[in-house]
């Protein structure tokens, strides 16, 4: 009965309702009061010793009534009994693991249920997850909570216990290493789950004209009428190009030439003289970050670019997770969404986004792009997983560039949270425009004609 009220009570902290101890022991006792047999009733007697306002009651019943709809996991000794290990398999298992370095925390993991929940409640899960907008961030915030947790630690840990129980039991432990790599995906999956059923219910609710909203909070009907819209913005730019363009032919009236020709005509401007000048277009290169975090916004910004191309005179795009590609020939062939779509044949896009690596990796083999014309463009939102920054590689870039601009789809009060460095790429860039929502993106591509 303890370790069923243990579980639960866990399951209710993770809603993010404070359960201290003296509230759990209160809780047991209820339930050795109430029983098990009438679910309302130890609905009643819970709440009375756990719930202190109307918003912790509503928390409550979600995860009371998740955790009774859920199959129960059970122990993990009992899941891999069920699936055919035999009481020495399992018994050679705790030994190894008795004895792994750093073997703890992949434990937790396996055991799942309450020791799970301890694990996400130590790691400061509802810090992690209090910054998330809506769906369009369940991607990256799956890979936040699950690096806090540390389940990346417990995936070399099962490595390394693979190895072990391979020499112990030959072609069994191999058979008990992949129950336990299943059993390692339920648990991850169960973070997944809290992660996308944050997100719902952090939805900002659908009101204000579309181009105010933050694009985080757009589902796909409502992101496909923003790209749209964007499509039409770059067609009327292109369309005021042209007109620029005929106007610049015959060029500006040049007053102080005309003053002098009119001398011939005694004063009288018959041949107004005309000022022709040159402004070349820009060149451009942009580094995408096309992680889970930024992949829409990306997207909308990659429309503009390609659907005004006539406004640059040359485009080099590169795409980057942790590795850097170069993604111009697919661009020029496809869509932007269906080019990002397609970003996985480019580099790997299932990791955490790495700056240092992709940065250095485009000085050393493409700083020949930016000259002294060349627009360097950065979109990514400088979450840098707590690696290496490379801020140095941006002031490289600098170094060679006109301008270096960099487009953040995160608030500027943001930029301190966690492992965000964008207030330190901000010193070595020339701009950050922020772009949270789709007029936000508009007044960057309105800033990109101009420079």
């Amino acid at each position: 009965m303890i370790r069923v009220v243990d579980d639960l009570l866990w399951r209710v902290r993770r809603e993010g309702v404070r359960v201290p101890t003296s509230a759990a022991i209160d809780a047991v006792r209820a339930v050795r009061a109430v029983g098990f047999d009438d679910r309302e009733t130890l609905r009643a007697a819970l709440a009375l010793v756990v719930v202190k306002s109307a918003r912790e009651k509503r928390a409550f019943d979600r995860a009371f009534d998740d955790f009774f709809a859920a199959k129960a996991r059970g122990a993990l000794r009992d899941r891999l009994a069920a699936v055919g290990f035999s009481e020495a398999e399992i018994a050679a298992l705790d030994g190894i693991l008795r004895d792994l370095a750093n073997a703890e925390n992949l434990q937790l993991f396996l055991e799942g249920g309450s020791a799970l929940d301890r694990v996400l409640a130590l790691a400061g899960m509802e810090r992690t997850l209090a910054a998330l907008a809506g769906p369009m961030q369940r991607g990256l915030f799956v890979h936040r909570a699950l690096d806090r947790a540390g389940a990346t630690s417990a995936r070399k840990t099962l490595g390394a216990l693979r190895s072990a129980l391979r020499d112990a039991l030959g072609a069994r432990g191999d058979a008990l290493a992949d129950a336990l790599a299943r059993e390692l995906d339920a648990s991850e999956d169960v973070i997944r789950a809290r992660v996308d059923s944050r997100a719902e219910r952090e939805d900002p609710p659908k009101t204000g004209p579309l181009e105010s909203r933050a694009l985080a909070s757009l589902d796909r009907g409502e992101l496909d009428e923003v790209r749209r819209a964007v499509r039409s913005f770059a067609a009327r730019l292109r369309g005021a190009a042209r007109v620029r363009k005929r106007r610049a032919r015959r060029g500006r009236i040049d007053p102080h030439r005309t003053l002098r020709r009119a001398m011939r005509t005694f004063g009288v401007p018959m041949s107004p003289a005309h000022v022709r000048r040159r402004k070349d277009k820009p060149r451009l290169v942009l580094l995408c970050d096309v992680s889970d975090s930024v992949r829409d916004v990306a997207g909308l910004l990659l429309e503009f670019v390609y659907s005004a191309h006539e406004l640059f005179e040359s485009t080099r795009s590169f795409v980057f997770v942790s590795e850097l590609g170069e993604a111009t020939k697919v661009f020029r062939r496809e869509s932007p969404e269906n080019a990002i779509a397609a970003a996985h044949a480019i580099v790997p896009i299932t990791g955490n986004s790495n700056y240092g690596r992709a940065f250095d990796a485009f000085i050393a083999r493409h700083r020949d792009a930016v000259d002294r014309r060349t627009t360097v463009v950065i979109l990514g939102d400088g979450r840098t997983n707590y690696q290496r920054d490379g801020k140095e590689a941006i002031e490289r870039v600098r170094a060679r560039a006109k301008r270096v601009i960099w487009i953040c789809p995160e608030s500027r009060a943001r930029w301190a949270e966690g492992d965000s460095a964008m207030a330190r790429y901000a010193e070595s860039c020339d701009e950050v425009l922020e772009a949270t929502t789709a007029r936000d993106l508009e007044a960057a591509a309105r800033r990109l004609v101009r420079i």
